[in-house]
């Protein structure tokens, strides 16, 4: 099964179903939406380090944006699910999915990561 590395003992059964089955949270479910503190988003799977705080920005699509990922801790890889071709957000450590990329964010990188809230965890610095 794609992702059994994935730490089971730490992720509740909808960690599980998006992280390892590949689902989706519903829109605007996540409490991370209105997180505007500085900090760290690391994987809720593994702990690594995903993006920062500085990255993020609101695209009222739902979901947690970044507009950047901590440099070596995404993977990407195509994904044609539901009838179209989008790109797959993994994390590099544990390869847990945590959402997708389109190309429709802002400047500097015009990225817009589009990340389940379940996905991450939010360290305060």
């Amino acid at each position: 099964m794609k992702n059994e590395w994935i730490q089971l003992s730490n992720l509740s059964p909808e960690q599980l179903r998006i992280m390892r089955d590949h689902g989706t949270e519903a829109p605007g479910s996540s409490p991370l939406n209105y997180e505007t503190r500085s900090g760290d988003y690391v994987c809720a799977a593994c702990g690594a380090h995903l993006f920062h705080s500085d990255t993020k920005f609101n695209n009222h699509c739902g979901w947690p944006s970044f507009f950047n990922a901590i440099e070596g801790a995404i993977e990407t890889e195509v994904d044609h699910s539901h009838h179209m071709t989008r790109t797959e957000v993994h994390c590099a450590r544990c390869k847990g999915h945590l959402g997708h990329l389109f190309n429709d964010g802002p400047d500097p990188t015009g990225l817009r990561y589009c990340i389940n809230g379940v996905a991450l965890k939010f360290n305060k610095t």
